[in-house]
């Protein structure tokens, strides 16, 4: 199980390559990359702020809880922090399991974790000023789910 929260840009292909390398025991790799997403056209960056420590302890409990629910062999979370540009990547998200729908459906629950629920704040920087991200109802619909 690998939990990491970095400012450093991550190789996605080599990353995910690494993960699943000489795993003979698993029949379904899936992995995810979420990137910074400019919606109206004017974002400048994305800031991404964390507390150290905290940040990746309740990462990791939910990794946990994946592990465990799905009988995962092995998963990975990587989130960046800091300021981040549009199109760059923010996080991936890995999972490894006996079955497809295990490792598709542990990697759903993570990233909607990641989306809701850790302990991330966001704030957009824009051509007409700065605004933190508010929690979505949709993002919440979404988590509730599990």
């Amino acid at each position: 199980m690998v939990v990491r929260v970095q400012t450093d840009l991550f190789d996605a292909g080599a990353e995910l390559n690494s993960f699943a390398q000489n795993r003979t025991n698993v029949g379904a790799v899936v992995s995810f990359i979420g990137v910074v997403r400019d919606t109206k056209g004017d974002l400048s960056e994305m800031q991404i702020e964390h507390y150290p420590g905290m940040t990746e302890r309740a990462i990791g409990k939910i990794v946990e809880e994946a592990v465990t629910r799905w009988g995962l062999v092995d998963a990975m979370v990587i989130h960046r922090h800091g300021n981040l540009k549009p199109g760059a990547p923010i996080m991936m998200v890995a999972t490894a399991a006996a079955h497809r729908a295990a490792a598709f459906e542990a990697a759903d629950f993570l990233m909607d974790y990641l989306k809701s629920r850790a302990p991330f704040w966001k704030k957009e920087i824009t051509s007409s000023g700065a605004d933190w991200v508010a929690a979505k109802d949709e993002d919440e619909i979404a988590l509730n789910r599990w």
